[in-house]
């Protein structure tokens, strides 16, 4: 008998695997015959992966599974109750008529008095940071000169990174043209791109003639404000001095273009509808979207500044201004055209800044909340717990785990037993919420 064959039959006598080819009838008549060693061998080692297979499976991938079911059923719960406790929120809010308003003092700016007119308005610097925008740059700087707002008391300011010289002249041709009509705009050019958006929006603060300026009004290279943008942002930060930040909503020209960007239509208005609502409503606080908003200047002053230690330096500098004690009202009603992205691949970029950026602020800044004097041990848990945990981490963790790999290994393992209340009530629940937010 060869070696082999004997190394085999001491493996059948060790483990005695049930799911074997061959029974103990069979092992003694392989000793006799030597010319069937190949295939007996061949069966012996095809059967003891078949087992080691069993095993694995059911000492290894069924536990571990079923741990991740465990773990995804209550970050599911935690959803839920996440988006229930935003719509019951919204909803009183519209019953009761809680406009931004009503709630805030709001006074339009009074122009009656021809020789104090201008004096009334404060001075407003617009911020237009682009990267190689050729296509949009023109009918977003041209949307900026069309701001319904003294002259005098304007300044707009292209923060350029551009390294396209088609779009570098594009652009310089547009400031040209405007600053010929009387439009006091700026054309910044860096001779780097340290810090990407972040750090041209620090550069573009540190110029003499912003020193000048109270409020400070951001918009994307995509964005076209109306023209009574600032006529009905501004007075919110005259009349109530706490407020720091005015966050409006964005609506968007190329929903209907395909599929894909339907989807983000829904997305991106319940996050306006439910998210900022919310959060404006109660905590007077939400995430800063980096555009169609308009700042109190000395309030980022206080906070520090623009900082591009991560990929979310918006949400940063909301984050840094709340932890000094400063408000922000989400107006609904005031609304911001801009363009959604119509590629997978432009989609794919945003959503892993989106996704990445507040992972690590969120590591960056939990100790500093936690260590905050000037704000209540109510607004530290909302920021921790509400803004960070759930909406930035936990609902990308579960949506990947959950419906990329544990609903097909239910598939591979039947022995995992997820709820119908998690695979079927709970998501149609949320889609629901989500598809309310656009009626059409």
């Amino acid at each position: 008998m060869s070696p082999l064959m004997k190394f085999f039959l001491f493996l059948y006598d060790y483990l005695s695997p049930s799911s074997w080819f061959l029974v103990q009838s069979q092992r003694h008549n392989l000793a006799a015959f030597s010319d069937t060693t190949d295939d007996v061998v061949r069966s012996g080692i095809i059967g003891e992966i078949i087992y080691i297979w069993k095993q694995t499976r059911i000492f290894v991938f069924i536990p571990i599974l079923k741990c991740l079911v465990t773990i995804c059923l209550v970050m599911s719960l935690l959803l839920f109750i996440e988006r229930v406790y935003m719509s019951i929120v919204v909803v009183f809010v519209k019953l009761l008529r809680r406009t931004p308003e009503k709630v805030h003092k709001w006074e339009a700016i009074n122009d009656d008095d021809l020789e104090l007119a201008n004096t009334n308005y404060p001075m407003v610097l617009i911020q237009i940071p682009m990267y190689n925008e050729k296509e949009v740059c023109q009918l977003s700087i041209g949307a900026a000169c069309r701001l319904s707002w003294p002259l005098d008391r304007m300044i707009i300011q292209v923060l350029d990174d551009s390294t396209d010289p088609a779009s570098k002249e594009l652009v310089n041709a547009e400031c040209d043209k405007w600053a010929r009509k009387g439009i006091n705009i700026m054309s910044e050019i860096r001779d780097n791109r340290i810090g990407y958006k972040a750090g041209a929006l620090k550069a573009g603060m540190m110029h003499n003639y912003v020193k000048q300026c109270e409020f400070v009004a951001i918009f994307d290279a995509d964005f076209q404000p109306d023209p009574d943008f600032l006529e009905r942002t501004i007075p919110f930060l005259i009349h109530n001095h706490e407020i720091s930040l005015v966050q409006c909503r964005w609506k968007f020209v190329n929903a209907n273009e395909c599929l894909m960007t339907r989807m983000q239509e829904m997305s991106l208005n319940y996050h306006f509808v439910a998210e900022q609502e919310s959060g404006s409503s109660i905590h007077a606080f939400f995430g800063f979207n980096g555009t169609a908003g308009v700042w109190r200047i000395a309030a980022l002053n206080e906070a520090g500044g623009w900082k591009d230690r991560t990929t979310v330096e918006d949400m940063d500098l909301a984050v840094r201004a709340c932890l000094h004690g400063w408000k922000f009202v989400y107006v609904h009603d005031v609304e911001v055209k801009n363009e959604l992205p119509s590629t997978f691949k432009a989609y794919r970029f945003q959503q892993h800044r989106w996704s990445c950026g507040p992972a690590n602020l969120w590591r960056k800044m939990t100790m500093e909340i936690l260590q905050n004097k000037k704000v209540s041990a109510w607004k530290k848990l909302y920021l921790i717990y509400n803004f960070f945990f759930i909406r930035k981490i936990v609902v990308h963790i579960f949506t990947f785990v959950f419906y990329c790999l544990i609903l097909p290994a239910t598939v591979l393992f039947p022995e995992l037993q997820v709820p119908k209340w998690a695979t079927v009530y709970f998501p149609t629940t949320i889609t629901i919420l989500n598809a309310i937010a656009t009626p059409r």
